[in-house]
């Protein structure tokens, strides 16, 4: 392999691994992008010249795995968001049942005060501390 097509492969697994030199990381996979990662002008990739027939279609074949790999990463935080959302009502719900246990618990120690006079609920049993062992 020649020395220009060299540079334009290895600046293609630089894009593959996400770790290019010229451009930003995440850098869509198009001739263009390997053209530059390469420091060559845009558009010096083309399709016209049989040279580059084996690299264009290794540029394919890298957007078709980036673009996978993309909508992957899409499906995966979807489903994330889903699960965080789920989580959120279950929270929600579980919340709501233990305001209304409270409420619940309230009523009938006042109906209890009620019935034997009292005029104080205490909040806390006389003489005990939670903090004991």
């Amino acid at each position: 392999m020649n020395h220009p097509l060299q540079e334009y492969f290895s600046a293609l697994d630089r894009l593959k691994k996400n770790q290019p030199i010229n451009l930003p990381k995440r850098t869509k996979i198009t001739n263009d992008a390997v053209s530059l990662e390469a420091g060559r002008s845009k558009g010096s990739i083309k399709k016209s010249r049989s040279m580059f027939a084996s690299l264009i279609l290794d540029i394919e074949q890298a957007a078709a795995e980036q673009f996978k790999r993309s909508n992957q990463e899409s499906e995966k935080l979807e489903r994330a968001k889903q699960s965080a959302t789920q989580y959120r009502l279950e929270l929600e719900a579980a919340l709501e049942r233990e305001l209304s246990l409270l409420y619940e618990l309230y009523e009938i120690k006042k109906q209890l005060a009620q019935i034997t006079g009292a005029n104080v609920l205490p909040i806390r049993p006389e003489g005990k501390c939670q903090h004991s062992t």
